[in-house]
């Protein structure tokens, strides 16, 4: 499903046209970014949580050369999906 898909599949689902869904859906990926920035969690309930890890400092390989290289530590957005997404994706 693309994002223009998804605008239409709301509009259609809530009154509305597809610029309010639009309006609705850029809100709520802008609070999970900003929130994600912070270092906070954001949890839906029936669908999943967002959350910030750290990864850690660690030796790698450049694929071209072979030479190791050190990959510095980051941290970079998850995702874990609620028991009832695994269910009904099962």
């Amino acid at each position: 499903m693309t994002k223009a898909e998804l605008v239409a599949a709301m509009a259609k689902a809530a009154p509305g046209s597809k610029v309010c869904a639009e309006r609705a859906l850029h809100a709520f990926v802008d609070e999970i970014f900003d929130s994600l920035k912070r270092g906070r969690r954001v949890t839906i309930g029936g669908f999943g949580t967002f959350m910030v890890s750290k990864r850690a400092e660690r030796n790698g390989r450049n694929p071209r050369t072979g030479k190791a290289i050190r990959i510095p530590a980051t941290r970079v957005p998850r995702f874990k999906p609620s028991r009832s997404l695994k269910t009904a994706v099962l």
